[in-house]
């Protein structure tokens, strides 16, 4: 079981995520909660996407108590602060992830995979696109389709309802 953060801890630190939170928290006159520490330094830890329900999960195994509203709530920070984002994928419930660089999700619209991959190419065109009256803060980009292992699934699928029907 982890130990529950220390807001002291917290407020001294020299990590530019816990760094930019602070500042946030400051500029809008927000209180610095041990609750709001749990959960930034459990999402901190987090490579992927998550749902609030996991989140939740992974903060009470860390041995720490947290209402969903303080949950939803921090994660909203979080967004305002723009060290997360939410996504909705196509017929999936909205999961969450923090910022980092620039990158496209590959969504399985059969088994609900996503994959993230980086595409220096297509990051160089949208880095160097202008659009008339609009400042680009980021892009997001959705592609949907099949995964290699359902694809592969779907290939031997067929053959057996063939040779299923050939031995009736």
């Amino acid at each position: 079981m982890k130990t529950n953060p220390n807001i002291d801890d917290f407020a001294a630190c020299n990590n530019p995520v816990v760094r930019k939170f602070n500042e946030f928290l400051d500029a809008r006159g927000m209180r610095k909660t041990t609750e709001r520490y749990a959960i930034l330094n459990r999402i901190m830890a987090i490579n992927g996407h998550f749902t609030i329900e996991e989140l939740q999960q992974m903060i009470e195994e860390d041995g720490f108590r947290v209402s969903r509203s303080t949950v939803y709530n921090t994660v909203e920070l979080l967004m305002d602060a723009k060290m997360l984002r939410r996504h909705v994928f196509e017929g999936m419930q909205a999961q969450y992830e923090r910022i980092t660089v620039p990158h496209t999700h590959l969504i399985c619209t059969t088994c609900g995979k996503v994959k993230e991959v980086r595409d220096t190419n297509f990051a160089a065109f949208m880095n160097a696109r202008r659009f008339t009256a609009f400042n680009t803060d980021h892009y997001s980009l959705y592609v949907y389709g099949t995964c290699s292992t359902c694809a592969r699934k779907s290939k031997r699928t067929p053959h057996a309802k063939d040779d299923a029907k050939s031995k009736k």
